[in-house]
């Protein structure tokens, strides 16, 4: 059958590919693309032609076609419903049941069986799109470690920074701030139930702080913040961008600990457990609360990608997850 993917085909400009896809053989499915979201960070710096090259191996999506610069077709949160099998039972068990699937933009695609996880009762296909940000939530929490009753500063009101924000207000007596500098993401925080102050305004001498801003302002502000002996995790990704840090000043004799989180490895204390299935059926479960679909900031039609990306993944818009609706069969 014929179906369509989204290419970036040079820095800043994209467009709608045709492609056939093979009947699923024994261990494949075929899935009809329900949503998939952007996520903001990774695909601007993709978008805009930003991937260092010695980070073009490791930064591959699952099922990435292209090669970085461009042309390449990139992505890794899509929600669908099976709607073909091969002959095998265990994939035709599948049929009907709607799923996540760490793939590219496109309205179907077929993958091995292995690669898709079945929703959880109670989490709508429209909400899952959040699932690839919340699995990176999660490692951030296994990363930084947080303990009852730590004060916690999250800096970057994004979606993965609210996440992790949100995750963290959970644990007993822990008090969290959500920091940022667009004081319009204080209703956010609110919808969250979370705290928001503004950089000028956090509390210092924090047991951890996390930082998700994408910016090396945000950066500095998390080592002011850290109290002594604290930890700094860092989940920004810069790109090609070099930061500045003042590692002079006050940070040695506090004995700061400064520290990267990335989802693509499994902290090694929790591999002999764990494995990438499990932390994302957890993602999964952690996402049936309807709270988080205050992370939606709003959605476009599949065809309308090549318009709607660049303004998606401007710098100066204020967009969290912008969700892609593919067309139903009829449409």
């Amino acid at each position: 059958m014929r179906t369509h993917g989204f290419w970036t085909v040079a820095p800043g400009c994209g467009e709608i590919r045709d492609t056939e896809l093979e009947p699923p053989a024994a261990g494949a499915l075929r899935v009809r693309a329900l949503y998939s979201g952007i996520s903001r960070g990774t695909e601007r710096l993709v978008f805009d032609g930003e991937v260092p090259e010695s980070e073009y191996a490791r930064m591959r999506a699952p099922f990435q076609e292209g090669e970085f610069p461009a042309p390449v077709k990139y992505g890794y949160a899509s929600v669908g419903v099976v709607e073909a099998a091969g002959s095998d039972a265990a994939a035709r068990a599948l049929l009907g049941k709607t799923v996540f699937c760490l793939y590219p933009h496109q309205c179907d695609y077929v993958v091995p069986l292995s690669a898709l996880t079945v929703l959880p009762e109670g989490l709508p296909a429209a909400r899952a799109v959040l699932a690839a940000n919340m699995e990176t939530a999660v490692n951030a929490l296994w990363d930084a470690a947080p303990a009852v009753g730590d004060r916690i500063a999250v800096i970057g009101a994004g979606v993965v920074g609210c996440l992790v924000a949100w995750l963290c207000s959970r644990l007993p007596g822990c008090r969290v701030e959500l920091i940022d500098i667009d004081a319009s993401r204080a209703q956010l925080a609110t919808a969250l139930g979370l705290r928001f102050r503004p950089p000028s305004a956090a509390a210092p001498e924090c047991d951890l702080v996390i930082h998700a801003s994408g910016q090396a302002a945000g950066l500095r502000d998390a080592l002011r913040l850290a109290g002594q002996e604290a930890m700094v995790l860092e989940m920004s990704w810069f790109g090609r961008q070099a930061v500045s840090l003042p590692l002079g000043e006050a940070f040695h004799v506090r004995r700061l600990t400064l520290r990267s989180s990335q989802v693509g490895s499994i902290p090694p204390g929790r591999l002999p457990r764990w494995d990438y299935r499990r932390r994302l059926e957890l993602a999964l479960s952690l996402l049936t609360d309807p709270v988080l679909d205050a992370l939606i900031s709003g959605e476009s039609s599949f065809f309308d990608l090549p318009t709607v990306m660049a303004s998606v993944l401007d710098r100066d818009a204020n967009t969290l997850c912008h969700r892609i609706r593919y067309p139903s069969p009829a449409g």
